[in-house]
């Protein structure tokens, strides 16, 4: 099936069971694979055949449950200005109906001013409830608008029919105060939540915001060189861009001429500037300090690195966290079950409360329909992923998804690579045993490997020739061989050796190793010709990182292809205990799996690697941890990618994590303990014991509350620093 995931922005929803209607609606379309709706984002995220599903089809399923597919966020300023004047008429007419009812007020004058609080303000709750009933569910408006339309509804037959009302034996008193505070107050609650909503999503924002509006491009006309400034949506990739001090970077690319110092702290959280120079690749949005420079654009558009953060956040933050769906399945139930106790409240106060009966069983059932709205349990968790997540980005911490946010504070055990994760990965050579280096040189011509590189400049350093090399073969996890001047020549480790039958004088070899060096032992002909060592040093924030994990009661392991000895020397620079030495590349997913068996349930086992050629070590782990540079190959691998490539972030990240989850299982003991709490006074129990009951307007304002409260704790996230 060929497969597309697309976001639909979602005007009108207001609670979790309004998310589970759009999905439940979406999700049964012939061709739709997966329906994800966020309330925090108010997005749908939908994968699907387009052979089977159009957007069309998507939009009238949406539409069917009562809300609507918006044009995107430009609505959103349109959509706040009118819900500020529907709460601006509900409040001031239903204040003048409050006021005028003390000071005898004609009914049918409430009745004037209370309509079109009803019908025009309200009018929301309406759109949203009649669909939801054709399909045979319920959501919050549907609580609203029954509860409202109650008050509004036995108001009006008062206003109309008062002696009907007094004939009955019920003193005739319109609730049109009760019906249009509520609406007020509601929208009140909305309208303040939607802008609290607005300040999770800043991380965005900010981030949209760093990208440059124009590029000075150099090009050619007429056989000269012209500089001239054009749109960054017109500059194409291979053209030559000159920077000036203080200027934004446009896009990515690769320095011609100049040299400079950058300011990247918008891509990797570093404040340090960056010193580049000639052949030093630069990243769009960051900031020329210093040089003037020119360079060649090698992305742009979506392909720049900002455009890929920028795509990875909005993509997390619209992602559901595990514990997010058990809110929104407990909400889905929730709406319905009010509605049975509304209905028992009304029969129980009717036929055993005291005189008016009709009244208190109307008012009490109201407030159990208002007080009882899911909202804060469906903002509880996507309001605090969106906060979490947008702090990681604005210091070089990407999370890819609310799972993976959500799964890092559960992490027991950390395993790091060395080559380029511990360590620069940029060794260098220290100790040449022998007249191999030629040799080595010649034979590591054609091998990918960071340790060929160092014996390549070290080669290139002292002015040596290389020789022709015939037959090269590269043996994983043991080294090379090729033929030279009609000689086998193999460079590798003891493996190789073994395998070769050449004998090797471990004294010396143990003696470099103790000192934390590769050693690699060359042999022409079947015999030992020298050996060749080579450090790489380990980076500044390990032995402060590896300490921050312990501290916080994690197990650090570090793995590597070198030999025990080598191993253990580099790991004890970073104040690592456990060691896998001499693993092979593809046996470093297989010591994951083997870490994972070995831990309780629930324990989770993390790696953190350079993202390339560790990609099945991370893709096993429970969360892969992706130390880059910026490249796009980084981001995809891991589920957590460093883009600051600072190790201490690994416990910034796993600190973040549980900043968030506790903020969120704080969100969600309010949010439901606020309806276990108050729907039992709504329905009156403490009338028999104390004479209280819950004022249905007071109940509105308690539910607005409730929603504000949860978004601004989300919101206090923001004071975490990393």
């Amino acid at each position: 099936m060929n497969t597309q995931t697309k976001t639909f922005p979602i005007q009108g929803m207001h609670c979790a069971s309004c998310v589970r209607l759009i999905e439940k609606a979406v999700g049964k379309l012939d061709g739709v694979s997966a329906c994800n709706v966020n309330l925090a984002t108010n997005k749908a995220s939908v994968s699907f055949d387009p052979q089977k599903v159009s957007d069309q089809k998507i939009t009238l399923a949406v539409e069917s449950v009562g809300y609507k597919i918006a044009s995107g966020d430009q609505d959103k300023p349109k959509e706040l200005d009118q819900l500020r004047k529907k709460v601006f008429v509900s409040l001031f007419l239903g204040s003048l109906i409050v006021v005028g009812g003390f000071l005898g007020m004609p009914f049918w004058m409430q009745l004037i001013l209370a309509t079109p609080v009803q019908f025009w303000a309200g009018w929301g709750f309406y759109q949203a409830t009649i669909p939801a009933l054709r399909h045979r569910t319920a959501n919050m408006d549907t609580l609203v608008a029954i509860g409202t339309s109650v008050a509004f509804g036995y108001s009006a037959f008062v206003a109309i029919f008062p002696q009907v009302v007094k004939s009955i034996g019920i003193k005739p008193e319109p609730y049109f105060d009760v019906s249009t505070i509520i609406i007020g107050l509601i929208l009140l609650g909305r309208f303040l939540e939607a802008r609290a909503k607005a300040g999770t999503s800043e991380a965005i924002k900010k981030l949209i915001g760093m990208q440059a509006k124009t590029a000075r491009v150099l090009r050619k006309a007429q056989d000269k060189w012209v500089e001239e400034d054009i749109p960054i949506s017109d500059v194409v990739v291979g053209d030559v861009i000159r920077v000036r001090p203080g200027e934004k970077i446009p896009v990515d690319g690769v320095i011609l001429e100049g040299e400079s110092s950058i300011d990247e702290s918008m891509v990797t959280g570093e404040s340090m500037p960056v010193d580049k120079t000639k052949g030093d690749s630069v990243v769009g949005a960051t900031i020329n300090k210093t040089g003037t420079f020119t360079f060649k654009a090698s992305k742009v558009g979506k392909d720049t690195l900002l455009s890929q953060i920028i795509k990875l956040v909005e993509e997390a933050q619209g992602s559901k966290a595990p514990i997010q769906r058990l809110a929104d399945l407990i909400s889905s139930y929730f709406v319905p079950v009010v509605i049975i106790l509304a209905i028992l409240t009304f029969v129980v106060w009717f036929v055993f409360g005291p005189s008016p009966a009709f009244l208190f069983a109307m008012l009490n059932s109201i407030a159990v329909l208002i007080i009882a709205c899911p909202c804060a349990m469906g903002l509880a968790t996507p309001t605090a992923i969106m906060v979490g997540t947008g702090i990681g980005a604005e210091h070089g911490i990407l999370i890819k998804d609310a799972k993976s946010l959500e799964t890092a504070h559960k992490i027991k055990t950390i395993i790091f690579d060395k080559t380029g994760t511990l360590t620069e990965g940029k060794p260098v050579v220290t100790d040449v045993k022998g007249d191999v280096l030629q040799l080595a040189a010649s034979l590591e011509k054609g091998s990918e490997h960071s340790l060929a590189e160092a014996i390549i400049a070290k080669a290139e350093q002292e002015g040596l020739a290389l020789s022709v090399v015939e037959g090269f073969k590269a043996i994983p996890g043991h080294g090379v061989e090729g033929v030279i001047d009609k000689k086998k020549v193999v460079l590798g480790n003891r493996k190789l050796m073994k395998k070769e039958n050449i004998s090797v004088d471990e004294s010396q070899v143990e003696k470099l190793e103790e000192q934390g060096k590769t050693v690699m032992m060359l042999g022409v002909n079947g015999k030992l010709a020298g050996l060749i060592a080579v450090a790489d040093t380990i980076k500044t924030s390990a032995k402060d990182a590896v300490k921050k994990l312990q501290d916080m009661g994690i197990e650090v392991v570090m793995i590597t292809g070198d030999n025990q000895r080598t191993a253990e020397a580099i790991a004890g620079q970073a104040g690592i205990k456990k060691v896998y030495a001499e693993v092979l590349p593809q046996e470093k997913e297989e010591i994951v799996r083997k870490l994972q068996r070995s831990l309780p349930a629930g324990r989770q086992v993390a790696f953190v690697g350079d993202g390339i050629n560790d990609a099945p070590a991370l893709a096993q782990a429970d969360v892969g941890i992706a130390m880059g540079s910026g490249t796009d190959v980084a981001i995809e691998a891991g589920d957590i990618t460093l883009i600051n490539s600072d190790l201490r972030s690994v416990a910034a990240a796993i600190d973040l994590s549980k900043k968030t989850m506790r903020t969120i299982k704080l969100n969600l003991f309010w949010a439901f303990g606020y309806n276990i709490i108050l729907i039992p006074v709504a329905m009156g129990v403490l009338y028999p014991f104390w004479g209280i009951l819950l004022n249905p307007i007071f109940a509105s304002a308690a539910m607005a509350l409730s929603s504000i409260s949860v978004v601004s704790n989300s919101l206090l996230l923001k004071r975490y620093k990393i």
